[in-house]
Parts: structure tokens; sequence; C-alpha cells
């Protein structure tokens, strides 16, 4: 069926651009609302320059328009009109809304690379890891006193392939505090020698309130030696929902220890404690 009704070639688009300011030069930028402008002719320009309408009479090469002849800075431009010809297919700035735009028609290649700022992201959107951090026992520790806290001769990891990633943590004669708030995930490896039939076990405590009292969060429990040595490793860990940053502390225990030791390395990690933020306090 045929349309009835004017064709959609003889649909005008009239645009009013930005008027002139002649400085008696012969050429001049052209613009819409203070935007370059790039015309789709010569012939589809109309400018009124101290009264007089001049069509054709210039040319135009992108959005710069040439009158062949110096333009006096005493003359005005009265107006600047563009006539687009046909339907319009680019929507104008601001007017296409979320109502609009349809399920999945926003795709990752239609996405220009790094055109996404962290501002632009929602509060449901996280950055992933952003603490990620590991100490060691740079010394063993030779038979601890029941409930000794391990307090000296820890080190971060400083091998040539380690790198953390953030601020990382602070320790402070074995107690250590957070670089901000989060979800941690905080574990400990430890390798332990029991003689005599002793036993080791390591706690790992969390305090909520700057160290005033702690919570045993997790625990590593070494068998029984005998009259020989014998040597063990346990690994213990926890998720530590750190809401203030100021106030949360974690510090590792030892007891049953009565002759033994924890061991410790400079050069590699034996006895050693990680902290990774996995993202924001719940």
């Amino acid at each position: 069926m045929s349309y009835l009704g004017r064709g959609l070639d003889k649909i005008s688009n009239i645009e009013i651009l930005d008027n002139i300011t002649f400085d008696g030069s012969s050429s001049y930028s052209i613009t819409k609302s203070s935007v370059a402008f790039v015309p789709n002719s010569a012939q589809s320009l109309l400018i009124s320059i101290d009264g007089v309408v001049q069509a054709t009479n210039f040319t135009i090469s992108g959005s710069t328009i040439d009158f062949g002849v110096a333009v006096p800075s005493t003359s005005t431009c009265n107006f600047f009109l563009h006539y687009g010809t046909g339907v319009l297919f680019t929507p104008a700035d601001g007017t296409v809304t979320e109502a609009k735009i349809g399920s999945n028609a926003v795709s990752t290649a239609k996405i220009v690379d790094a055109s996404v700022t962290s501002a632009k992201l929602g509060s449901d959107v996280t950055q992933g890891i952003t603490e990620a951090d590991q100490w060691r026992l740079a010394t063993t520790l030779s038979n601890p006193s029941e409930g000794a806290y391990i307090t000296a001769n820890l080190e971060r990891v400083d091998d040539a392939s380690f790198a953390k990633i953030g601020t990382g943590m602070t320790e402070s004669s074995g107690v250590f505090t957070f670089p901000t708030t989060g979800l941690y995930l905080v574990k400990i490896k430890a390798v332990t020698s029991q003689v005599n039939n002793s036993s080791a076990n390591i706690y790992m405590n969390v305090s909520t309130n700057s160290g005033g009292a702690y919570d045993q969060v997790a625990r590593i429990i070494q068998g029984e030696g005998n009259s020989s040595t014998s040597y063990d490793t346990g690994i213990a860990e926890a998720l530590v929902n750190v809401t203030d940053a100021s106030t949360f502390r974690v510090a590792f225990q030892v007891f049953t220890l009565a002759s033994g030791t924890v061991a410790g390395n400079t050069a590699y990690t034996v006895t050693g404690f990680t902290f990774i933020r996995l993202g924001d306090s719940q």
C-alpha cells in the first residue's frame, strides 16, 4: 500500500545556528549552542548580513564558512539558519529517557574502552580486592610461656616475588590493625615442634575495642609429641567483619607449648599470616 501524504524527503529539520561575530576575515566557524556544527552543504544554509539574506554565495568546509571576501567587523549577522532535509534519525541531546532504552540494548561491545569511571558505578558495584597483605615470623619462637602472645620478630614478607595490594596491615608488638573497614579473610599457617608429650595450640584472637578484650575466632591444634621431637603444620582462618578500622585488632596466642617451638625464618615463610579484604563490611 502506498503512503498518502507528504514524502519523508520533504520533511524539513530547521536549526538555528549561532550568529557570527565578524572581525574583518573571510572565513568563520559555524557553531550551534557554542559547539562546532557541520552543515549538510552550503545550499542548506541561509544567513542574513546587515539585513541582506545571503544564500549559495559562500562555501563550507567542515564546520567553517568562507565568504570569499572579507566581511567588515562593522557588519551584523541577523540570523543564521540550517535547513536539513529528511527525517531526523539522530535524537536531540537529552531526549532519550531510560524508559526508551530496551532491555539488554547496551552491550559491552557498544561501550568505549575505559569510558566507564568508578564515579559512574553504583553502590552495588564493588572494585574487587583492594587490600591483600602477608606477614611471617622471622625467627623461631622457642619454649614460649603458657598463653604468650606472639609479639616480636614479625615482618612483612619481602621476597622479590612478593607484592601487596593497597596500604596493607600495620603491626605493633604482635597486634595487627586494619587499613580500612571491610570483610577480611585472616589466615594463619604455623609449623611447630613438640617434645616430652607437649602439644601446641595457636589461637587467632580478634578485638573490636582497641585490644580491650579479645575473642577467640580460630585455633590451630597440634598433636602431642613424645620423647623425640615431632613436627606439625596447621592452618586456621576466619572471616573478620571490620566495621571500624580504628578499633579492630588481631593478635595470635600460643598455649601448651611447654617444650617446643613455633618455627620462623626471615628468608621464607614457615609460620605466616595472610590478610585479604574480600569486600565491604557487612
